[in-house]
C-alpha cells in the first residue's frame, strides 16, 4: 500500500505523539508499504535528523516530507492543513490516508470519495471531553468554550460516520464512542507499542540492593499522578526514586521538585529532566520497579494507552500501576503487574515495599511483563493496522 500519514507536529518532536507517529510509520515501511509522513519542519537550528533523533535506521520505503510554515500558531495550522489537502485531494499515488488529526480527517471527508483517498482515523479520545478536561489535565491549558465543544462533537460524528476505517487505542474508548455517537460501526482497537527485545534477553535477577530504585518515565502533568508517587516515596524511606522526563519551560517540573523538597526527598529522588528517546530504555532497565501512577480521570480510565506502559513491559522490570480500566486492558494483577487503587499514596508505597521484600515475586512479575511485551511490539502494531488500511483501500 501507498500510505500518506498526516501529523501536524514539528518534527522531530520530543513528546509521545512524535514517538508513536514515527515508530508506527517506520514499522509499516519495514513491512513493505510505501509510507509518506507529512510533518512540519524542526524548529531547532541546525535541524535535527528525525531518524537519528529516534534512533531508527533509514529505509527506502519511508519518506519524511515537511511543510514550510511560519507566523502565528493559527497561520502555521492553516498552512499545514492547506498543504495536507493539496497533497491528498486528487492524488493518484496514495492508496490511503492515515491520521490521528480529527480536524484534517473531517475536512478530507467532506470531499467526494472519487476525489480523495480513503481515510483511516485513529482516535485517542473523544475530543469534546478531552477539550473540556484540559484545564484539569494540563497546568497551562485554557478552558474550552461551549461553542468549541459543540464544533468538536460535530467533527467527531462526521468522522465516525464517514471514515473508511476507524481505530482506537483502547477498547474503553471504542465503547464510549459507540455510546456517545450512537451509530454502530466497525472499530478496530490497536494499542500502542514499544521496541521489544528477544525472549532470551530477559536476565533480571531481582532488586540489586537494600535501597531499591523506583522509576517513572513520561510527562509530569497532574493527571499522570507523579504527585502520588512522590507522596508514596515519602512514606517509604527505604526506597529511592527517579523521575525521567519533564521540561524546564513547563511549570510541572518545578512544582514537583518543590514538592519533593518539601517532603524531604532531595537526597532520595532524582529528576533527570528530558532524555532522548534512545536513552529512556536504559534508564528504565536501571530501575528495580517501574510505576504508572495515573490518577482516576476520564483520560486515564478510558482513553490512555501510554507509551511508557509498553516501554515498561519491554524493560522487563516489575510494574506497579493504578487499577484503571484502560490499563487493565494490558496489565493483569499479580501476573504482569501489581495493580493498586489510584490516588492512594499509601497503597502505592506498600506495593513497592512488598516487592522490595519479596525478590521472587518481583522477578516473576518482571518476567510476566517482559513476556507480555512481545504482543505489543511496533511490528505487531503495524500488523494490526494492515487489515484496517487494506479494507479501507479496497473501498476506493
Amino acid at each position: 500500500m501507498r500510505i500518506l500519514s498526516l501529523a501536524d507536529i514539528r518534527f522531530p518532536l520530543e513528546r509521545a505523539n512524535g514517538i508513536q507517529t514515527i515508530e508506527t510509520c517506520h514499522a509499516l515501511a519495514r513491512r513493505g508499504h510505501q509510507v509518506t509522513l507529512l510533518v512540519r519542519p524542526d524548529t531547532q537550528r541546525p535541524a535535527r535528523d528525525p531518524l537519528a533523533f529516534y534512533d531508527l535506521p533509514p529505509i527506502d520505503t519511508l519518506t519524511i516530507a515537511r511543510v514550510p510554515v511560519r507566523g502565528t500558531a493559527v497561520l502555521r495550522r492553516a498552512q499545514y492543513v492547506a498543504a495536507a489537502l493539496r497533497r491528498a485531494i486528487g492524488a493518484r499515488d496514495i492508496d490511503v490516508v492515515f491520521t490521528r488529526d480529527l480536524g484534517i480527517a473531517s475536512l478530507l471527508l467532506r470531499w467526494p470519495r472519487k476525489r480523495r483517498p480513503p481515510i483511516v482515523y485513529e482516535s485517542h479520545g473523544y475530543a469534546p471531553v478531552v477539550s473540556g478536561l484540559l484545564p484539569e489535565l494540563l497546568s497551562t491549558a485554557p478552558r474550552a468554550s461551549q461553542l468549541k465543544e459543540r464544533r468538536l462533537a460535530r467533527r467527531e460524528r462526521h468522522v465516525w460516520r464517514n471514515a473508511e476505517g476507524y481505530v482506537t487505542i483502547t477498547a474503553a474508548l471504542a465503547r464510549e464512542l459507540q455510546e456517545r455517537i450512537g451509530a454502530v460501526r466497525d472499530v478496530h482497537v490497536v494499542p500502542d507499542g514499544a521496541r521489544v527485545g528477544p525472549a532470551a534477553a530477559f536476565d533480571w535477577i531481582g532488586p540489586s540492593g537494600p535501597s531499591p530504585l523506583v522509576a517513572y518515565a513520561g510527562h509530569l502533568y497532574p493527571w499522570k499522578g507523579v504527585d502520588v508517587l512522590i507522596e508514596a516515596l515519602a512514606l517509604a524511606p527505604s526506597l529511592r526514586g527517579r523521575i525521567i522526563g519533564g521540561h524546564a519551560s513547563e511549570p510541572d517540573l518545578a512544582r514537583l521538585q518543590a514538592k519533593a523538597q518539601q517532603l524531604g526527598l532531595a537526597g532520595r529522588l532524582e529528576f533527570t529532566g528530558f532524555q532522548p528517546p534512545a536513552a529512556v530504555a536504559g534508564s528504565l532497565r536501571a530501575a528495580d520497579a517501574l510505576v504508572l501512577p495515573n490518577r482516576a480521570t476520564t483520560m486515564s480510565a478510558r482513553y490512555t494507552s501510554p507509551l511508557k506502559l509498553f516501554e515498561y513491559l519491554a524493560a522487563g522490570r516489575p510494574i506497579v500501576a493504578s487499577d484503571l480500566p484502560a490499563l487493565r486492558e494490558i496489565l493483569r494483577d499479580n501476573e504482569n503487574a501489581r495493580l493498586v487503587p489510584p490516588d492512594d499514596p499509601r497503597a502505592l508505597a506498600e506495593a513497592l515495599l512488598a516487592l522490595s521484600r519479596d525478590p521472587a515475586t518481583a522477578v516473576r512479575l518482571a518476567r510476566g511483563a517482559f513476556d507480555t511485551a512481545s504482543e505489543y511490539s511496533w511490528d505487531r502494531r503495524a500488523a494490526r493496522l494492515e487489515p484496517v488500511l487494506q479494507t479501507a483501500t479496497d473501498l476506493r
